[in-house]
C-alpha cells in the first residue's frame, strides 16, 4: 500500500465510534431520565408533541440505518481493496482479484477494464471515474435529504407548539380565570422545548455521522481511481503514447536480435573457414599418403622380383 493513500479501516472505525456515541447518549438518558420525562410526558394535554417527537425520531431512525448500510457496505469495500494491494506487494503470480469479493467496486472495475481490453477499445479513465462517482453519489441521496430535513422538523415542531400556545394565551385573555389556557400556554412551551431538542440532538448525531459517511465514500472512491492509475491503467490502457512506447521497446528487442545474428553469422563464418582448412589439410595428407603408398609398392616389387601388370 505503500504507493495508495488509502485509510483501509475508516468505515468499520466509524462505526465503532457510533456505537460508542450511542452508548453515551443511552447512558446520559438513563442518568436524566427523570427530567426528560418531565419534559417529554408530563403535564401533556395533547398528543401533538410525541407525533412530532415520534416523527424526528422515525425520520432519524431510518436515515441512520441506511448510514450503517452504507458504512457496512464501504466496509466491504476496503476489504477488497486491502485484498487487491496485497496480492500486488506479494506477486505470487496468482489472480489479483484472489481473495476479492466479485460484487465489489473494484472487481467490477477490473472485469470492465478487461473487456474494454479484449475488444480493443481504448480506455478513458475519466469517464470511467465520472461514472463511479455518479453512482455512488446516488446510495447517499436519502441520508443527505433527512440531514437537510431533521433541523426543519425541529422548527415546524416549535411553530406548531407557539400555535398551541398563543391558542392558550387567547383563552385565557378571555377568562382571567379560565385555568385551562394557561395549561395550553405551559404545553404548549413544554412541547416546543422537547421537539427543539429532540431535533437538534438528532440533527447533530445525524449530521456528523453524514459528514464521516462522505468522507469514507470519498476513502473508497479515491482508492479504487488511486489502483485503476497505478495497477490497472499499465495493465490494459490502450493509447497511442503505450503503443509507441511498446513499439520502442520491439524495435529495441529487434535489433538486439540482429546483432546477435550478425555475431552467430561470423561464427558460422569462422567455422566454415576453419572446416575448409581442415579439408584442405586431409585432402593434402591423403594425396601424401598416396604417394607414400605407391613408392612402398614400387619398393616391395623391386625387392621380391615382382613384374608389373
Amino acid at each position: 500500500m505503500k504507493n495508495i493513500t488509502f485509510r483501509p479501516h475508516f468505515s468499520r472505525n466509524t462505526l465503532l465510534v457510533m456505537l460508542i456515541v450511542v452508548a453515551v447518549l443511552a447512558l446520559a438518558i438513563y442518568w436524566k431520565l427523570d427530567l426528560l420525562s418531565t419534559i417529554y410526558f408530563k403535564d401533556q394535554l395533547t398528543n401533538f408533541g410525541l407525533a412530532i417527537n415520534g416523527a424526528i425520531l422515525i425520520l432519524f431512525l431510518v436515515g441512520l440505518l441506511r448510514m450503517i448500510t452504507i458504512f457496512l457496505s464501504y466496509s466491504g469495500e476496503e476489504k477488497a481493496i486491502r485484498a487487491f494491494l496485497r496480492n500486488q506487494e506479494m506477486e505470487t503470480g496468482d489472480s489479483p482479484l484472489k481473495g476479492v469479493s466479485g460484487r465489489s467496486i473494484l472487481a467490477r472495475r477490473y472485469h470492465a477494464m478487461e473487456r474494454l481490453y479484449e475488444a480493443n477499445t481504448p480506455l478513458t479513465h475519466s469517464a470511467l471515474a465520472s461514472t463511479l462517482l455518479a453512482s455512488e453519489s446516488t446510495r447517499t441521496s436519502l441520508p443527505k435529504f433527512i440531514s437537510n430535513v431533521l433541523i426543519l422538523t425541529g422548527v415546524f415542531g416549535t411553530i406548531v407548539s407557539l400555535s398551541i400556545a398563543l391558542l392558550g394565551a387567547s383563552d385565557l385573555l378571555e377568562n382571567t380565570v379560565n385555568i385551562s389556557g394557561m395549561g395550553m400556554v405551559i404545553h404548549g412551551m413544554s412541547t416546543a422545548l422537547s421537539t427543539t431538542i429532540t431535533a437538534i440532538i438528532c440533527y447533530l448525531f445525524f449530521g456528523y455521522f453524514y459528514l464521516k459517511l462522505t468522507d469514507a465514500q470519498t476513502n473508497v472512491i479515491s482508492a479504487v481511481e488511486q489502483v485503476t492509475m497505478t495497477y490497472l491503467a499499465p495493465r490494459f490502457q490502450i493509447d497511442k503514447e503505450s503503443t509507441l512506447f511498446e513499439f520502442t521497446g520491439l524495435v529495441r528487442s529487434m535489433q538486439a536480435l540482429v546483432k546477435q545474428m550478425y555475431s552467430s553469422q561470423e561464427t558460422v563464418a569462422q567455422s566454415e573457414n576453419r572446416i575448409m582448412d581442415l579439408v584442405e589439410k586431409q585432402k593434402s595428407q591423403l594425396d601424401q599418403t598416396s604417394d607414400d603408398m605407391a613408392t612402398i609398392i614400387q619398393l616391395l616389387r623391386e625387392g621380391f622380383r615382382l613384374q608389373d601388370k
